[in-house]
């Protein structure tokens, strides 16, 4: 039996979702999620916080960055939202007139959940690779991980694994230390019996 023609998703397709619904477009196909759950949100919001000062702002430690929260991407053939993004300012001295980007990030996070990681880790990181892109955060807030990767000759070199309620310096922002125990709701413990 013939299949029907498949039409490949337009940038015309996002204006079409809900406000409650972050849209991509990745090798042709609409792929679309709920905005971010409370422990995805505070996650996201922690690390923003923490970086935004020292590096956004350059309150605390040596700026030179924009930080954003979800910024639209157009990268070749894909519209990406990563959840953070940061570009040196030297290689983008200004924000764009666009509502997007279309020169890729130098670091990008990306807040891992049940229903993103398979898409993070399999579809997303090769074209953050292939863009050149030299920093790639995975934060889980459900397992309590931070893994930082850096691009090398086109390939993700793990850096490390931290997890729980470890100090972190890594690049590209090792000036400042990062507490992962900031970004994850508070475990509540039960009293002993």
């Amino acid at each position: 039996m013939n299949q029907p023609a498949q039409r490949f998703a337009t940038y015309e397709d996002l204006f079409d979702l809900p406000d409650h619904v972050i849209g991509e477009i990745i090798h042709g196909q609409l792929i679309t999620q709920p905005r971010p759950a409370p422990k995805h949100a505070l996650a996201i919001s922690g690390l923003s916080m923490r970086f935004g000062d020292p590096f956004h702002y350059g309150r605390g430690g040596p700026g030179g960055w924009w930080i954003l929260f979800e910024p639209e991407l157009h990268l070749g053939p894909h519209i990406l939202v990563p959840d953070i993004a940061g570009w040196r300012r030297e290689r983008m001295p200004a924000l764009p007139e666009e509502a997007y980007f279309s020169l890729a990030p130098d670091w990008v996070c990306e807040v891992l959940s049940p229903g993103t990681a398979r898409i993070d880790r399999a579809v997303k990181m090769p074209i953050y690779a292939a863009q050149q892109i030299n920093w790639l955060w995975l934060l889980d807030p459900d397992i309590r991980t931070l893994e930082v990767y850096s691009l090398a000759d086109g390939h993700w070199l793990l850096e490390g694994t931290w997890k729980d309620d470890d100090k972190v310096r890594a690049a590209p922002f090792a000036e400042v230390v990062l507490q992962l125990d900031d970004l994850w709701v508070p475990e509540v413990r039960k009293p002993s019996p």
